[in-house]
């Protein structure tokens, strides 16, 4: 039972991780775009800071769901 749970963790980090990744990508794309105001340009790239430790956070917890689900 404790594999089964361990394997399911292990997809929905994924699943977050992926999506805290695409949020990171579409925030450093505003923070770099010259069109855009300045504020909106901060708060995007301090948006992609945290999106990245998120994204970080959910693949070190993926990697250990899933070798939690391989013992």
């Amino acid at each position: 039972m404790d594999t089964l749970k361990n394997a399911g963790n292990y997809v929905s980090d994924k699943v977050q991780s992926a999506t805290h990744g695409t949020s990171k990508e579409a925030n450093k794309e505003v923070a770099k775009d010259s069109n855009a105001s300045i504020g909106s340009r901060v708060s995007a790239a301090g948006d992609a800071l945290g999106d990245k430790a998120k994204e970080t956070k959910h693949d070190t917890s993926a990697e250990a769901h899933k070798q939690a689900a391989t013992h």
